[in-house]
C-alpha cells in the first residue's frame, strides 16, 4: 500500500475532488501443476507378477486411493497416497529381484551339482 501522507492545514476537504481512481492490476495466472501420479498400473502389474506378502496388492489399495483422491481435487491426499502406493511397488520390486536372484543361484548350484554326479570326472 502507498504511504498516506497527511493533509496540509490550508487544505480543506471541500477543495479536494469527489472523484476516486482505483488502479486494478492482474495477477498472472500460476502455471496449473500436474495432478501427482497414482502408479496404478505399476501396481497392477506388482500384485498380479509379485506380489510378496501382499506388498503389491497394499500398493494397489493405494494407488486406487490416490485416483479417488485426484478425481475428487484433493492434490495432496493424491500425492501422498500416490508416494506410499510408490513405496510399496519400489519394495516388492527389491524383494522379487532378491528372491528371483537367490533361486536362480540355488537352481544353478543343483544344475552344477546334478551335472557332477551324472559325469564322474575319469579315474586313472
Amino acid at each position: 500500500l502507498p504511504p498516506y501522507e497527511v493533509l496540509p492545514a490550508e487544505v480543506s476537504m471541500e477543495e479536494l475532488p469527489r472523484n476516486t481512481s482505483v488502479l486494478v492490476e492482474d495477477k498472472p495466472e500460476p502455471l496449473p501443476q500436474p495432478p501427482p501420479r497414482d502408479h496404478l498400473v505399476w501396481s497392477l502389474f506388482t500384485t498380479v507378477y509379485g506380489n510378496f506378502c501382499c506388498l503389491g496388492l497394499l500398493a494397489f489399495v493405494f494407488s486406487v486411493k490416490s485416483r479417488d483422491r485426484k478425481v475428487l481435487g484433493d492434490y495432496s491426499g493424491a500425492q501422498s497416497y500416490g508416494s506410499t502406493a510408490k513405496w510399496l511397488n519400489i519394495a516388492a520390486l527389491v524383494i522379487n529381484i532378491i528372491i528371483l536372484i537367490i533361486v536362480v543361484t540355488v537352481l544353478a548350484v543343483l544344475f552344477a551339482s546334478a551335472l557332477r554326479h551324472m559325469n564322474p570326472p575319469p579315474t586313472y
